[in-house]
């Protein structure tokens, strides 16, 4: 594997893993948020990798295997909103429910911590690799 395909596949790992701490940052300011601008409640957002293939000097893949990942799609959750008894609150409902988030903080937390050592794991291999050109410059 060529020196910059292996700079390129940790960058686009170290990429993903942003969108995705980005993703769960938002997911954990907006917990307890009862409205958006919308006027709905909050919906987790998920993020969605895709491989991407590696390919040749002719746009054809290749059978070295992947040359890297990228976001496919940020998607909202499919889990069901929660529902909060609050008869005092503005947002309530006629029967004093409001509509809250289905935002897990603990979920949350937990995809959080799997970001940052998967983002830390592409970091330690580009800087492997950036260790290795420096060197072969040296030799």
């Amino acid at each position: 594997m060529p020196l910059f395909t292996a700079l390129a596949i940790a960058g686009s790992g170290m990429a993903a893993e942003a969108e995705r701490l980005t993703a769960v940052a938002s997911n954990i300011a907006n917990a307890n948020s009862v409205a958006t601008s919308a006027g709905s409640a909050y919906r987790a957002r998920e993020v969605v990798f895709e491989a991407v293939p590696a390919q040749d000097g002719n746009d054809e893949t290749t059978a070295i295997g992947m040359a890297g990942v990228k976001v496919a799609a940020v998607v909202e959750s499919a889990a069901p909103l929660r529902t909060s008894y609050d008869p005092g609150n503005a947002f309530a409902d006629a029967n004093g429910y409001v509509t809250m988030p289905n935002v897990n903080p603990v979920e949350e937390m937990v995809n959080m911590i799997s970001a940052q050592q998967d983002y830390q794991a592409s970091l330690e291999a580009f800087n492997v690799a950036k260790s290795l050109a420096l060197r072969t410059l040296m030799i």
